[in-house]
């Protein structure tokens, strides 16, 4: 079986620059097209199911982590997932949160001799695949990454914690309690935040949200979906194994993704 890497990067220069090198150094992988975008590298992974992934971790909508995230909550069981490999023009705190979780990168620009080690790697890797392996290994990895870890690659000032809501209601801004939210679900450019009788829009994106609330009140539980914890009445396992939350006080379904199953190890 040939093998395929993905490379997802909206600067065309440092994308191509990439991909000759790994042209030269690995000349039997098929390099499929470029992503220009997170979501363009999600969409293109799961229909082409590659090899490798080499993700920038900065680009325009998903980002590189974001990308990965979402590619493992949406791949086929009994697939083998493909081996991540970031590219980074991150500093010395977030080396230290990459090397930590034990997922390899490269720094920009790319180096031929840096990219020869992780393609040796690489290459050790497959050699040692004897059959398709589980998800398991990525997603501990990237709940470090997504995590404390991660948080520590752009260190800044910690956001105060959300106490109260300040939310549009025609002509009038309404204040709704923090702990009045069931759920806050991810809607394009918007976040829906739902409580017991009402639904309101906040404009922001659930990234900008997430930082800002308690993480022992709010789980999130899936990559657009954050609940609060104390209005989970109980999580209910499906036969595929798939988790499916109900909620004391709103008659609506969450499902929770693989990469935030953990949560709930106890069912």
């Amino acid at each position: 079986m040939s093998l395929t890497a993905l490379i997802a990067e909206d600067e065309a220069l440092l994308a191509e620059h990439l991909k000759a090198e790994l042209q030269q150094l690995w000349p039997e992988l098929e390099l499929l097209p470029i992503a220009p975008h997170g979501q363009a590298a999600v969409d293109l992974a799961l229909a082409r199911r590659p090899s490798l992934c080499f993700l920038d971790i900065r680009m325009p909508g998903l980002s590189g982590l974001e990308a990965a995230a979402a590619l493992a909550e949406d791949w086929p069981e009994g697939t083998p997932f493909p081996l991540l490999v970031f590219v980074t023009a991150y500093d010395q705190y977030a080396l230290q949160a990459f090397e930590h979780a034990a997922v390899d990168y490269v720094l920009k620009p790319v180096q031929r001799e840096r990219l020869a080690q992780t393609v040796a790697r690489l290459k050790q890797t497959l050699s040692q695949r004897q059959a398709p392996p589980t998800l398991d290994a990525t997603l501990d990895q990237l709940r470090q990454l997504l995590g404390p870890a991660a948080a520590q690659a752009t260190p800044q000032a910690a956001p105060q914690r959300l106490r109260l809501l300040q939310v549009s209601q025609g002509s009038s801004i309404q204040m709704v309690p923090i702990e009045e939210v069931l759920f806050f679900e991810a809607a394009d450019k918007y976040v829906r935040v739902v409580t017991a009788r009402k639904e309101h829009l906040m404009r922001l994106s659930l990234r900008e949200l997430v930082p800002q609330l308690d993480t022992e009140l709010f789980w999130q539980v899936h990559r657009g979906t954050v609940v609060r914890a104390t209005a989970i009445e109980r999580a209910v396992r499906d036969e595929q194994g798939k988790l499916t939350l109900h909620l004391r006080e709103h008659p609506e379904k969450l499902g929770v993704s693989r990469l935030y199953a953990h949560l709930f190890r106890g069912l």
